[in-house]
């Protein structure tokens, strides 16, 4: 679930490398994906696949490799969907994640080694920079790597988009079931809380509306929507819940009669709904960003998103849909 688990202290101001030690080894000898999240109110305005073109020659010249591109907020739709990715990734021989993050007024790149599994990065302290703009900020990258030879030498000369195939994708998005799961009367259904080490994943630390974000304003946050989500779950689901502070293993939780996981995700509404097998919205509804709920059923990893398509802008509202849908 992608929760906000604890605060983004991240060390430097403008013009300074920050974060956790250099750039890896494999950077230099191993294939890397990019991964982008621009916001849209940055001016000048550029989608997600311009900036990538953008970047490209920095991070060739710093001396990476490249191979493929893909927009943030696509990759972490969903834990189900992040898993595709990397099991793409991972068929790719892929090394290194670097994130890049266009804020209104900076633009940062982060680099961490692949972590080769659904998670993808393995921490959120990576090493990064920040400058005003791809030019100053990949200028100071290169700068930094200048003293070390790189290896990768057929390198590509523009920036590629390929797309993840059906048949690497369907495997999970093929266990998203539009119906209620049964017996949820008998087992507990477990609600990681936010700020907890329930949480999973790490790319959304660097999505352009959070990178950044002061640590009280996360810590205000995760205490309001602590509260404000126990009174709904608490008022709604009428079945043993159990709230999960810290990290289980599956079999950990089936050995508490823990079947069932709330999960949580954010993203444009038409990405999320074709993700999950479901006929995309158009226009300003598709293109809004909305929150949905699911329930996974652990020991069969099967994913639950209810009989009604019930997301919505405002949390509160997409968890009291959905709980309320789990009636029917």
């Amino acid at each position: 679930m992608k929760y906000i688990s604890s605060a983004l202290l991240f060390l430097g101001s403008f013009g300074f490398a920050f974060g956790q030690g250099g750039l890896p080894e494999s950077f230099f000898d191993g294939k890397s994906v990019v991964v982008v999240s621009t916001d849209p109110g940055a001016r000048p305005v550029l989608t997600w696949k311009e900036l990538a073109d953008s970047v490209h020659v920095h991070l060739v010249e710093a001396g990476a490799d490249p191979v493929a591109y893909f927009e943030l907020e696509q990759v972490a739709l969903s834990e189900a969907r992040q898993a595709d990715f990397a099991k793409a990734f991972a068929q790719r021989q892929v090394k290194n994640i670097i994130l890049v993050t266009r804020k209104k007024e900076s633009l940062s790149i982060h680099v961490g080694p692949f972590s080769g599994d659904g998670k993808i990065i393995s921490s959120k302290a990576l090493y990064g920079i920040t400058g005003k703009d791809w030019d100053e900020a990949g200028a100071q990258l290169a700068e930094s790597a200048k003293t070390t030879r790189s290896m990768n030498l057929l390198v590509i000369d523009v920036a590629e988009f390929p797309q993840i195939s059906t048949q690497e994708t369907a495997q999970s998005e093929q266990k998203f079931l539009p119906r209620n799961p049964l017996n949820l009367e008998v087992f507990k259904l477990g609600i990681p809380l936010e700020g907890s080490s329930a949480e999973t994943g790490f790319l959304s630390y660097f999505r352009y509306d959070l990178l950044g974000k002061s640590a009280e304003a996360i810590l205000a946050e995760q205490n309001a929507q602590k509260t404000q989500i126990q009174a709904i779950v608490e008022s709604l689901y009428p079945h043993q819940i159990e709230w999960l502070t810290e990290a289980k293993t599956n079999e950990q939780l089936v050995r508490d009669r823990v079947q069932f996981l709330l999960i949580k995700v954010e993203g444009r509404q038409a990405d999320l709904m074709a993700s999950m097998g479901l006929e995309p919205i158009g226009g300003e509804e598709g293109a809004k960003t909305v929150v949905k709920y699911y329930i996974k059923l652990l020991v069969r990893d099967e994913l639950y998103i209810g009989p009604e398509w019930d997301a919505d802008s405002d949390w509160r509202i997409a968890l009291s849909n959905f709980l309320n849908n789990l009636k029917k």
